[in-house]
Formats: C-alpha cells, sequence, structure tokens
C-alpha cells in the first residue's frame, strides 16, 4: 500500500526531499583525531580522558578466594557492554577501563596512538568480537587478549560495509550468549590471574544468575500469550540474535548494523505503511541518536509514539552518573517491548 503524499505532515514532507543523516547527538563527546578528550567522560573524572566508569549492578561485593595484598590486573574492555561484563567477573580483583568512551558511537572507532598504547600495556584486553572491533583489533598486541565472542554460533553480516568483517556483532543483546562472553571473560582472567580463580569463578556464577533472570523475565514477559504483536521498530538492525531468542521480528528504520549512515525519504513511507499494516503503535529510536527520523514516522500514524529501545552500545553522561549498567539497560529495553509488542500485562 503505498502513503499518499497529500497525506504527510510538514515533518515527512521535509524528508521527502530532504535525506536524514544520522549523527550522533553534539551533548555527547565522540573520539575525534584531533582531540583524544571526550566530554561524557570528563564529567565523571576530569583528571582522565577514559575514566572508569561505574557501575551500581554488576560489581561484586563478596571476597570469596580473593588472594590479599597483590596488585590488581589491568584490565582494557573495548567498549560499554564488554566493559560491564568484565567489572562483574573481575570485581575487586582487577583495574577495569574502558577502550572507546561510553558515550561514542563504538562501530566508527579508530584508536588513537595513546589508545593503541593502553590495550598493548594492558595485562588482558577484552573485545567483543564478532566483527565489531574489525579491523583495529588487529593492529593491538596485548599481552593477552579475550574475543568473547568465542564459541558462539553468529549471524551472517547482511553486506554492510560498515562493518569490516563477515558477522553481525550485536551478541550482547541476548542474555543468554552473554552468559556465554561472561564465561569467556572468567577463563582469560583465571589464566592471567590463576591464583584467584576461585573468585573469578563465583563472581561469573553470581553473574550468569543475573543474566538468567533477564532471560526468564523477557521470555516470561515476551511470551506470544502476553503480548499479541510479535513485529518492533528499531532504529538500526541491531536485534538479530534477540529476536530470534524471543520469537520476534526486527523491521529497521535504518536497515545498516550501525546507526551510522542515511535514512533515505522512501524508506521512512515503507516503514508507515509497514507499521499501520501491522498495527504498531510505537516506533523506537535508540540512545543518542537523532529523533527525525522515529518522529516523522510516528506523525503519519494516529495514536503512536517514540520510545527509545537501546542497543546498549553505549549511555549518556547522565547515566554515567547514575551508574546506570548493562543490566539496568535490558530492563529498560524490556519495558519498551512490553509497551510496543503491546502486552497484557
Amino acid at each position: 500500500m503505498k502513503a499518499s503524499i497529500a497525506l504527510l505532515t510538514p515533518v515527512l514532507l521535509i524528508a521527502m526531499t530532504t535525506t536524514i543523516a544520522i549523527t550522533p547527538l553534539k551533548a555527547v563527546g565522540t573520539n575525534s583525531t584531533s582531540n583524544n578528550k571526550v566530554t561524557a567522560n570528563q564529567t565523571v573524572n576530569k583528571t582522565s580522558t577514559n575514566p572508569t566508569i561505574s557501575s551500581k549492578n554488576t560489581t561484586p561485593t563478596m571476597n570469596a578466594g580473593l588472594q590479599p595484598n597483590l596488585a590488581k590486573i589491568n584490565v582494557v574492555a573495548s567498549f560499554f557492554p564488554i566493559y560491564e561484563l568484565v567489572k562483574a567477573v573481575g570485581g575487586d580483583r582487577i583495574d577495569a577501563s574502558v577502550l572507546i568512551p561510553v558515550g561514542a558511537e563504538p562501530h566508527n572507532f579508530d584508536p588513537t596512538i595513546q589508545e593503541i598504547q593502553k590495550a598493548n600495556s594492558a595485562n588482558l584486553l577484552v573485545y567483543n568480537g564478532a566483527s565489531m572491533e574489525e579491523p583495529w583489533i588487529h593492529n593491538l598486541t596485548p599481552q593477552n587478549a579475550v574475543d568473547t565472542s568465542k564459541g558462539i554460533n553468529l549471524l551472517a553480516n547482511p553486506n554492510d560495509i560498515d562493518i569490516k568483517g563477515p558477522n553481525d556483532p550485536h551478541i550482547w543483546l541476548d542474555p543468554v550468549l552473554a552468559i556465554q562472553q561472561v564465561q569467556n571473560i572468567r577463563d582469560g582472567l583465571e589464566k592471567v590471574d590463576p591464583k584467584n580463580t576461585a573468585y573469578y569463578n563465583q563472581n561469573a556464577q553470581n553473574f550468569i544468575g543475573q543474566l538468567n533472570k533477564v532471560d526468564t523475565a523477557f521470555r516470561g514477559n515476551l511470551s506470544s500469550s502476553n503480548c499479541p504483536k510479535r513485529d518492533f521498530i528499531p532504529f538500526h538492525l541491531a536485534f538479530g540474535y534477540f529476536a530470534a531468542h524471543y520469537g520476534l521480528t526486527q523491521h529497521p528504520i535504518h536497515e545498516g548494523l550501525t546507526p551510522s549512515g542515511e535514512v533515505l525519504p522512501q524508506k521512512l513511507v515503507e516503514v508507515v505503511n509497514l507499521a499501520k499494516n501491522l498495527g504498531l503503535k510505537v516506533i523506537y529510536n535508540e540512545d543518542l541518536i537523532d529523533p527525525r527520523s522515529s518522529q516523522a514516522i510516528a506523525e503519519q500514524i494516529p495514536g503512536s509514539k517514540v520510545m527509545v529501545l537501546s542497543p546498549v552500545e553505549r549511555i549518556n553522561a547522565t547515566e554515567q552518573k547514575a551508574g546506570i549498567g548493562y543490566l539496568d539497560k535490558m530492563y529498560q529495553d524490556l519495558a519498551a517491548f512490553k509497551v510496543g509488542l503491546q502486552c497484557k500485562i
């Protein structure tokens, strides 16, 4: 069914003649080749351009198996969700930091010389894998490294040229796959620091328990018996693993595996028609992305609204200050899904 141009609001009429470029909001600092400082991170610690950001729900408090009076292991994680998993397993025994600033768009990252040196000097570098850090990860020569995608059955990259590898990287959005990532991190830490094996293993088990609770919450709340809608419209193609696990179908506004690029006017009309045909009343945008495309679509659908559905790739400065972590973001997504899928409870 073709949309009638005469019925389009001024917002979408403008979009029909103007391609909307997708760019991160300026309020959040990103990496620059001319300036390594990141404003969003400096609000947490002004003495560092890339500080450790705390999370209120992922740092273990238990001390089982901890060997006292030993120097902490220096661990560098590639970006926000991996950093969260690393902290959960490493706890007080590691000094964790993140390579890609937590407010930066991770798909477009290219490390500076200083960041390469930081990764290479760490006792352990932990990265997502699954084409997320391609191709720059191959320029690093850390003492030890963990590819957290090891052992996971990966989805193929649907010919997105912005992903410099063969796979869809968004494995962390499926909490069951995140369990495998946690296990890989545990194994890497135990190899580098075998004296604290019991500590890392206990921390991993504790966090795996939390991930199982997340999975149970999603399976229970998003079941077909509770939610009549099985389709959703995210901003970009980030939910392949998640959708497959929970029996859903994604119809992204931007069809790439990264949020960067352009949304053509024809695509906006296509999504409007799709949403109407499927009876969807929620159009999702995501963290730190220009909302105009989502808003233009929602304008054409009576009773619809725009909500944030996070790919959990980064967080904003306010969330950093509040200590929002991976688990928090996943439960926020659950609440957003319940609205979009028109769940009963």
